[in-house]
C-alpha cells in the first residue's frame, strides 16, 4: 500500500486550525522544507590535493560552530545561544530559526588529519582536508624501451 497525497476536495470541513494542520502534514513541500531547515545542506568534493566539505549555514558566525575530530570522524555542530533580548515587533509569521544541529563525516584513510582547516564566508562553512602524500595521484611519462 502506498501513501497517497491528501486531497482537499473530499474532506469534511473542520475548524480552520484543524484544516491547516492537514495542509501542513500532507503538503510535501511543507514537510521537506521543515526537515531541510533543521539540517544544513552539504556539498562534498575533492581534487588531487584535498577533500572539500561545504556546509550551507547562513545567519551564523564562525564562533557559533564547533568542529571536532575523533579518530576519523569529523563532527560539525552548532548550539544556539539563548536569546534574552525581547523583540518589540509583533510577528504574524516567523520562519527564521537557528536550532542546534550536528553533522558527522567519516574521513577516508587517505585523509591527512593534521591538514584540516576551515573558514566561514558568506553563509558557507568550508572545511578543507588535505590528502596524505601516498594518496595523491602521481603523474609521469613512462618511457618505452
Amino acid at each position: 500500500m502506498s501513501l497517497i497525497k491528501f486531497s482537499n476536495t473530499r474532506r469534511p470541513q473542520f475548524t480552520p486550525a484543524f484544516n491547516d494542520l492537514f495542509e501542513s502534514v500532507f503538503n510535501d513541500s511543507s514537510i521537506s522544507g521543515r526537515l531541510m531547515s533543521k539540517i544544513p545542506a552539504v556539498n562534498i568534493s575533492e581534487n588531487k590535493e584535498k577533500y572539500f566539505i561545504d556546509l550551507a549555514a547562513p545567519g551564523l558566525t564562525k564562533e557559533d560552530f564547533k568542529i571536532e575530530l575523533d579518530k576519523n570522524l569529523l563532527t560539525i555542530s552548532v548550539e544556539p545561544k539563548a536569546e534574552t533580548q525581547v523583540d518589540p515587533k509583533r510577528y504574524s509569521r516567523r520562519e527564521f530559526n537557528y536550532s542546534s544541529f550536528s553533522r558527522s563525516f567519516a574521513l577516508p584513510e587517505s585523509a591527512d588529519d593534521s591538514g584540516i582547516d576551515a573558514e566561514y564566508l558568506q553563509g558557507v562553512l568550508s572545511i578543507h582536508v588535505a590528502k596524505k602524500e601516498q594518496a595523491k595521484p602521481v603523474s609521469r611519462k613512462i618511457e618505452i624501451k
